[in-house]
């Protein structure tokens, strides 16, 4: 290594800041760099995808596969998180909300049955799954579909 090796990292360079169009000495004056006339010589960028007013590729192909707009997005609560609430207690999408559950509902809270739960609760939600049902009911607990 001397001082006669010595030059910029790659990439560290470039030449964004060249000013072109300022006379035929700097190597870029008159049409600076753009040739003469054309697209490509005005202002104003074609957009991405662009093929001269040619159907362009992405709306040549066929669309293919299925979107269902009619979908809802149901939030699925396991039975061992409620265990968290109080004896006795009601528990609502309202107080799954407070204790930090739920953060958006959407379109409704399913109870699912995973994990073990140890104390009677009245649970009101949108929809109760077979086994969860079975669970709280087996503690001695309520639930009901609102």
């Amino acid at each position: 290594m001397d001082l006669s090796n010595l030059q910029p990292a790659v990439g560290s360079k470039h030449s964004d800041s060249f000013r072109r169009g300022r006379g035929h000495a700097s190597g870029n004056g008159k049409t600076a760099g753009k040739g003469h006339k054309g697209q490509k010589a005005r202002s104003g960028a074609t957009r991405p995808g662009f093929e001269g007013g040619q159907m362009p590729l992405y709306r040549r192909i066929p669309k293919r596969g299925f979107t269902n707009r009619n979908s809802k997005t149901i939030i699925g609560i396991n039975v061992s998180d409620l265990e968290r609430f109080d004896n006795d207690s009601v528990v609502t999408v309202e107080t799954l909300i407070e204790a930090g559950i739920v953060k958006n509902p959407r379109d409704g809270v399913k109870i699912l049955g995973n994990g073990e739960l140890t104390k009677k609760l009245t649970v009101k939600a949108d929809a109760v799954s077979e086994g969860a049902k079975a669970k709280i009911e087996a503690v001695g607990g309520t639930c009901e579909v609102i």
